[in-house]
This record gives structure tokens, C-alpha cells and sequence, in this order.
């Protein structure tokens, strides 16, 4: 069931995902994609490892707002436009807190995958007292910014998502959805149509726009960042990411790494950039054990 929350005038989607009275765990899903994204399959993994899970839209993405067309552009153009950006990257971290307001969780152990990945990270510098662990997957490191980025990201992908054109239809929507999700598995990685199936019947459902909507793609990756560097963060760290991915090299991962004191790094051989089946019981459980980690150390901290 989708509730409804505000970071002032901006309406934040989110949902409870299982598992009450578990340890409070936060979703933060990529670029343009909704929390529908997040497989129910690593959620269970995730609720049977004692976690109650949440996960919620950034805006412009899902059925959170999504913020009036500025200006035509890519999202990579809008890494490096100087024009003053309808929100900051600061702003969607508070719309993270927003969530987690509403769901009256003081503090929790925060999950982000892709740019979600890159909102988690900011949320522990900006917010952290909110955030008890932090697990970075498939991203790159916030410290970089601008055309910085572009050195962890394998430009040779871009193209081949771009020419992606399937009609505007409920076919057409699932067969763009699949050809995407292909493109950023690894080489010789399956797919299981069925699990994108589940995203995309989701998103028709809910009227999310998802893949389609370059506009907010571009509004959120243009985003700048004014806060702190990765070496402020404090919260127990884990970083992720799969050594086949075609989208964002592994240099990315280790390079948070490097910044944030304590981090660990998990690769995975031959696991691309979305979350196949193949990886959910891996990753949940290393997110169980960072959790684990995260409560020794307060605990400590607090005797």
C-alpha cells in the first residue's frame, strides 16, 4: 500500500515492505526508477535475515512528485550544466529523512543501489544521526562531481541504452524494460523476463513513469552536491558492486572505499549492474551482517 509523506512541497511516495519489528532498513532505488524496482524476491531474503524493510520514491521519480520540464537534455548533459538545477542533491536526501519521519523511525540502516546508492552516501554525511549502516551498491563515489564522474562510468553503455526505442504501449513497456535491464546485466549474466515483468506491471499500476521520462532523469542526475566528503561518513559502510557491470566500473567502488573510513568492499564475479536473482541471498545477507556490525559498535559506544 502506497502512503504518502512531505518534505515541504515536494509529496514523497513510500511503502512498508514487511517485516515489523525487525531492524529498520531504507531502500533508495537509481535513476528515474521507482521503489518497484527493489525485487520482492531480495526483499523476502532481506525480511527473513530480520530486517523491516521500507522503501520510497525520490522525487521525480514513481509517485512522488515529479517537478515541472525546465529544459531539454540528457542526463549526462546534465552532469555538467552550470544552470542553476530545480533542486539540490542536499534536497533528496531530506526527502529520504521525509521517509523515514514518516515512518517514525529515528534511526535505520540505509540500502541504495545505483544513484540510490549515491543518495545513501550523502544521506549519511548530511544526516548522520539518521543512519545506523550504510550499504552502496553499483554507485559511484559522491566526491565525485561534474565531468569527474564520467571516469567511472563506461561511456561505450550509454549509447546502447539510448538507442533503445519500443512503442508506448504495455508490450512496449515491458520489451524497453527488458532490452534496459539486458544491457546492464553482465555478459553471459541470465535475466528472468518474469522479474522484470514484476517491476513493470508495478509501475503500469501505479502509473509511474519509470524508464520513459528522460526529463526527470536529467533533473535528478543534475542535482548538485554542496555538503561533506565520504571520509565524514561515521556510519558503518559497505560497498558493493558487481565486477561484470557495464555501467559503472568497479575503480568506483573501490574509490569509496578508499574515502570512507572502515568501508568494506564486496565484488561479485560475473554480476553486472541490475539486481538478478543470483545476487539476493549474497547481498542480503553481507547487509545482515553489516546490521550486525553497525549495533556492536553502538553498543559499544553507548556503554
Amino acid at each position: 500500500m502506497t502512503r504518502f509523506t512531505h518534505n515541504g512541497e515536494i509529496t514523497i511516495a513510500y511503502e512498508d515492505l514487511g517485516g515489523a519489528g525487525g531492524d529498520p532498513l531504507l531502500l533508495v532505488m537509481g535513476l528515474g526508477t521507482s521503489r518497484f524496482w527493489w525485487p520482492d524476491g531480495l526483499v523476502s531474503e532481506l525480511v527473513d535475515r530480520g530486517f523491516h524493510v521500507a522503501a520510497y520514491d525520490q522525487r521525480d521519480a514513481g509517485e512522488s512528485t515529479h517537478l515541472p520540464d525546465r529544459r531539454d537534455g540528457s542526463p549526462i548533459g546534465a552532469m555538467v550544466h552550470r544552470g542553476a538545477p530545480p533542486y539540490s542533491a542536499e534536497d533528496l536526501t531530506d526527502d529520504a529523512v521525509a521517509a523515514l519521519d514518516a515512518l517514525g523511525w529515528e534511526r535505520a540502516h540505509v540500502f541504495g543501489h545505483s544513484m540510490g546508492g549515491l543518495v545513501a552516501q550523502r544521506t549519511a554525511i548530511r544526516h548522520p544521526g539518521r543512519v545506523l549502516s550504510l550499504t552502496s551498491s553499483s554507485a559511484v563515489p559522491s566526491d565525485a562531481g561534474g565531468l569527474r564522474v564520467l571516469r567511472y562510468v563506461r561511456l561505450g553503455c550509454l549509447p546502447r541504452l539510448a538507442r533503445l526505442h519500443h512503442p508506448d504501449t504495455p508490450q512496449g513497456n515491458l520489451d524497453l524494460a527488458v532490452a534496459v535491464v539486458r544491457v546492464l546485466a553482465a555478459p553471459g549474466q541470465h535475466v528472468d523476463e518474469r522479474d522484470v515483468r514484476e517491476f513493470v506491471d508495478k509501475d503500469a499500476a501505479h502509473q509511474a513513469t519509470g524508464l520513459r521520462d528522460t526529463k526527470a532523469q536529467s533533473r535528478q542526475v543534475g542535482a548538485k552536491w554542496h555538503g561533506g566528503a565520504l571520509a565524514e561518513i561515521a556510519a558503518p559502510t559497505l560497498v558493493l558492486h558487481g565486477e561484470g557491470d557495464p555501467l559503472i566500473r568497479p575503480s568506483a567502488a573501490r574509490a569509496i572505499v578508499d574515502a570512507v573510513p572502515g568501508a568494506r568492499l564486496r565484488t561479485l564475479p560475473g554480476v553486472g549492474h541490475f539486481l538478478t536473482r543470483d545476487t539476493w541471498a549474497t547481498y542480503a545477507g553481507e547487509v545482515r551482517a553489516l546490521a550486525d556490525r553497525a549495533h556492536e559498535v553502538d553498543g559499544a559506544a553507548h556503554r
